[in-house]
């Protein structure tokens, strides 16, 4: 950990107060990096532009996630374990495959168009599928809901039968047993998932360099790729990165802070109990 993990990121926090002078990268400690960051308008707005990106990806996930999640957990009684290995078997193709696979399937002489134009719905291919924000946000969705399901379908999984079993017999509705018992036992879960859902879209690279246009491809991790690869502005890709870095942290304590005040058993099966106190 200190040495692959502690000890690079402390090299990048370094190198971002280092200064390019005249193409030459020299030692000298600036702040002119992060002043360039803040102070130009095309890096706070890639990151918001990421960030956008990812909420996206992250929300859609959680909206198809969360019922499969439910229904693997409480509804399938037989071949559960090969259901859920049909879910995360995307996982075992490559990255790239998948990423392509969506290319293949929104180019206009794609598997969509061409389907579309077979059943005379449109007349020409459409130029609108590929090289947008949609067909990004489509992929990344497509690539990170199986890292939104899996910690969702462990917490429900893990939930007690009895506790369900209890509010029926307290004459709760399933409507109010699932927002009393099973959402709040869920919450660990779901703050899980939407946090790899959102920290991994939006650092994705590939993705947006593959389906995305001019603008949407210009993602944060696209952006840093740029200055280090191509402009060789290494202090100012640094000064993003730091920056990225403290967002990610930031994330994760706020989501480490929700999933500490989430309800766990005791607050469920006191929202059992109080059923009881109408009977």
């Amino acid at each position: 950990m200190a040495v692959l993990l502690l000890l690079p990121y402390a090299l990048l926090l370094i190198q971002s107060f280092w200064r390019l002078r005249n193409g030459t990268l020299t030692h000298e400690l600036t702040l002119d990096n992060y002043r360039r960051l803040f102070g130009t308008r095309l890096y706070p707005a890639t990151i918001l532009y990421s960030a956008g990106v990812a909420l996206r990806v992250t929300v859609i996930s959680l909206v198809l996630a969360f019922p499969l999640a439910y229904v693997l957990a409480f509804k399938v009684r037989r071949h559960k374990t090969l259901l859920y290995m049909a879910v995360i078997i995307p996982l075992w193709v490559s990255y790239l495959v998948r990423a392509y696979a969506w290319k293949i399937i929104l180019g206009q002489q794609g598997i969509l168009n061409g389907m579309l134009m077979s059943m005379g719905i449109i007349r020409a291919p459409l130029t609108v599928l590929l090289y947008s924000t949609a067909a990004v946000v489509l992929a990344l969705t497509h690539i990170y809901t199986p890292f939104t399901l899996m910690p969702i379908y462990a917490v429900l999984d893990a939930i007690p039968a009895s506790l369900k079993e209890a509010s029926q017999d307290l004459y709760a509705s399933r409507w109010r047993t699932f927002i009393h018992v099973i959402l709040p036992l869920s919450l660990p879960g779901v703050v899980a998932g939407c946090t790899f859902a959102f920290v991994l879209s939006m650092g994705d690279f590939l993705a947006p360099q593959l389906l995305g246009g001019n603008d949407s491809a210009l993602m944060v991790s696209n952006l840093v790729w740029s200055l280090f690869g191509v402009a060789y502005n290494w202090p100012l890709g640094a000064a993003v990165s730091v920056v990225m870095l403290g967002l990610t942290l930031i994330l994760l304590w706020v989501a480490g802070k929700v999933e500490a005040r989430g309800s766990y058993g005791g607050d469920a099966r006191a929202s059992v109990v109080d059923y009881a106190a109408p009977i």
